[in-house]
């Protein structure tokens, strides 16, 4: 049994060999026909690709040729009604139907050249160039349209406006000559208020230096023109140095000491320029006793030929007046006016003195000196 079973093993080991061989075989013809229907399977997938590829540029293709096709018929439309346009235009415009218009005016025609703007004589037709052409057409179309619609009634409208012209031209040649005689009024009036400018301030000036020596015995004043060369717009600068002082600027001088300036101005121009009377409201009241006298003294020069109504609080000029009014209350609380003549048989042209406390209804008032 044992050598039975060893015969039977060795003859299925035998058969296993066998049976293992064939199958290896079968293995490897199994590898060899995989990698070639891999390698098939990868040359149709290739083929695959290349032939979608190729679809699909086919496509594109495709529908570019549509796209193209539609535009090209939506152009040609547009085209045939563009045409059909220009013929009606021309046919109800010009009266020429569209080949007509072809045959006598085509591209195939020499073009007219432009006439020179000088006049001078044109020259020969050349041949037709779509670009100096759509030149020439731009240029013409701005050259209608700056000449605008036409006008039936333009030589009624350029007569009138003609008619009109003429009219303004002549009150414009009235206003040029008024004018011109205006200009010479106006140099005729300046060169005369330049003359009497001139002269009285030279008066002015003189008076000036002399009240101002009087004023401020010892001082010195004097008025300067800020622009001599100009006597229509220049300017009148005072400068006034009293005694003891080397400043001229007015700004620089006490309250008294411009008061008195003032002052000494204001009678210069009246010595410069008399007048009948003269109206003085407190023009001393920043002046002390010394300075007062002196004021008073020259209002009794100026007083010899002028009457003078001065408003003042000083006693010193109501003394030197001829006649005072005033106003003054009784215990009652009644303001009541009171005049008193100084002197007896003054001449109406002497000096008449004032006494006010600054406002005609205040109630607060201080009584007039009696007699």
């Amino acid at each position: 049994r044992a050598r039975h079973e060893a015969a039977v093993a060795t003859a299925v080991a035998d058969g296993a060999r066998v049976l293992l061989a064939a199958v290896g075989s079968s293995l490897t013809a199994a590898d060899a026909e995989r990698t070639a229907v891999e390698q098939d399977r990868t040359g149709r997938e290739a083929e695959l690709r290349t032939a979608r590829e190729h679809g699909r540029e086919l496509k594109a293709e495709l529908d570019r040729l549509v796209d193209a096709g539609h535009r090209d018929e939506v152009l040609r439309a547009e085209k045939r009604l563009r045409i059909e346009q220009l013929e009606s235009r021309a046919l109800e415009e010009f009266g020429i139907g569209g080949q007509e218009l072809i045959d006598g005016y085509g591209p195939d025609q020499p073009v007219p050249p432009p006439v020179p703007e000088d006049g001078a004589e044109p020259g020969e037709p050349r041949p037709y160039d779509r670009a100096e052409q759509e030149k020439r057409l731009k240029a013409a179309e701005r050259a209608y349209q700056q000449l605008g619609k036409v006008n039936p009634l333009a030589l009624e409208e350029f007569a009138a406006l003609e008619e009109r012209h003429r009219f303004l031209g002549e009150q414009l040649d009235d206003l040029k000559k008024s004018r011109r005689d205006l200009m010479d009024i106006v140099r005729d009036v300046d060169a005369r208020v330049e003359q009497l400018f001139s002269a009285a301030f030279q008066d002015t000036a003189a008076q000036f230096e002399g009240v101002f020596s009087r004023l401020f015995p010892g001082g010195e004043g004097r008025l300067v023109l800020t622009d001599p060369e100009s006597m229509l717009t220049t300017g009148v600068e005072v400068e006034a140095r009293p005694p003891g002082k080397k400043v001229k600027r007015l700004s620089l001088l006490s309250g008294g000491e411009r008061s008195l300036t003032a002052v000494a101005l204001l009678v210069s121009i009246f010595k410069a320029r008399p007048s009948p009377f003269y109206v003085m409201d407190e023009v001393e009241a920043a002046l002390d006793e010394t300075n007062l006298r002196r004021l008073i003294a020259i209002m009794e020069e100026l007083r010899e030929s002028s009457q003078l109504l001065v408003i003042t609080h000083q006693k010193l000029t109501m003394e030197a007046a001829d006649a005072l009014y005033g106003v003054t209350m009784k215990g009652d609380g009644i303001s009541q006016v009171i005049s008193q003549r100084l002197r007896v048989g003054a001449p109406p042209g002497r000096q008449a003195g004032g006494e006010h406390d600054g406002g005609e209804h205040e109630e607060r008032r201080t009584p007039a000196p009696a007699g």
